[in-house]
């Protein structure tokens, strides 16, 4: 277990309780072969061994609404093209999950076209109508909200003005596509694994309420390269052209969902302390011109 890498992202205070979390719940659930992934976003994880479950992951947090939410998900869609939930310890921020094998990512696949394929076949009826609505935000509610957080920051006021144009656009988006699904909120690379049989698996949802359309932008987000160049610009003509066709959405809307949803993803960058990338929310912005 790497002390330092912990304490250097999460603090001291987090270390501390995630110590006292893993001697409770190693116990209590018959864990075993602790170690720990790499991987350093909001939770801790572990890989572990279940006396009952067998190969699970160990997800260690603070204790929050979002620990319920994605509990809530998954026991709404109990396993299916998702992984299982196991267990969990919603006051802890503690959640045992399946873990699914051999778990590449489909970041891993460097064919476009393969990975195109793997995520049109994945989402595809993938999402459900809810018998309980309320227990989820909604992917207008999550716009909404950071739209009114980017007012308060007048050192962005040039993304600000962007993100209330994407507000804007988001709110017509809302009434041609007025579905309203739950939704992973985040289905992009990583989190579409390889498991048993090469058939890919869906992990760590963040369960909101939306259209099906709204599911789709994230993945666009994660092609775009670390660096923008003049290829670009075909590349992603493609894959706009490859999704409008499997998923019978017009090219022009799932250009304004990729502009709202990469505005979104700035501002948050915003919110977390982390510098926006402007180039490529103007990138996304000029996608729209010829359709707007």
């Amino acid at each position: 277990m790497d002390k330092e890498k912990i304490i250097r992202h999460f603090g001291a205070a987090f270390y501390e309780k995630m110590l006292k979390d893993l001697k409770k719940y190693m116990e209590v659930w018959r864990l075993s072969n602790l170690e720990q992934i790499d991987f350093y976003s909001v939770n801790c994880l572990f890989k572990c061994f279940s006396d009952t479950y067998g190969p699970c992951v160990l997800k260690i947090g603070n204790p929050s609404k979002e620990t319920q939410t994605e509990a809530d998900f998954l026991r709404e869609y109990a396993g299916t093209r998702f992984c299982h939930l196991y267990e969990a310890a919603i006051a802890d921020g503690v959640l045992l999950l399946e873990h699914i094998t051999p778990g590449i990512p489909l970041r891993a696949e460097p064919d476009l076209g393969k990975r195109l394929d793997v995520f049109c076949a994945v989402s595809r009826g993938l999402h459900k109508k809810l018998a309980d609505k309320a227990l989820y935000p909604t992917y207008m509610g999550w716009v909404s909200r950071i739209t009114n957080y980017m007012q308060s920051r007048k050192d962005y006021k040039i993304l600000y003005e962007k993100m209330t144009r994407a507000e804007q656009l988001c709110r017509s988006l809302c009434e041609a596509y007025p579905g309203e699904m739950l939704l992973h909120g985040d289905l992009y690379h990583d989190n579409i694994l390889l498991g048993k049989n090469n058939g890919y698996r869906i992990i760590d949802p963040k369960g909101i309420v939306g259209d099906v359309v709204f599911d789709i932008p994230r993945f666009i987000l994660n092609e775009f390269p670390a660096a923008l160049n003049n290829d670009f610009d075909k590349k992603f003509a493609h894959i706009i052209r490859t999704l409008s066709r499997s998923f019978h959405i017009p090219e022009r809307d799932i250009r304004r969902l990729t502009y709202v949803e990469m505005c979104m993803a700035h501002c948050w960058n915003v919110e977390s302390g982390e510098k926006p990338l402007m180039d490529e929310v103007v990138f996304a912005e000029n996608q729209m011109k010829e359709t707007l």
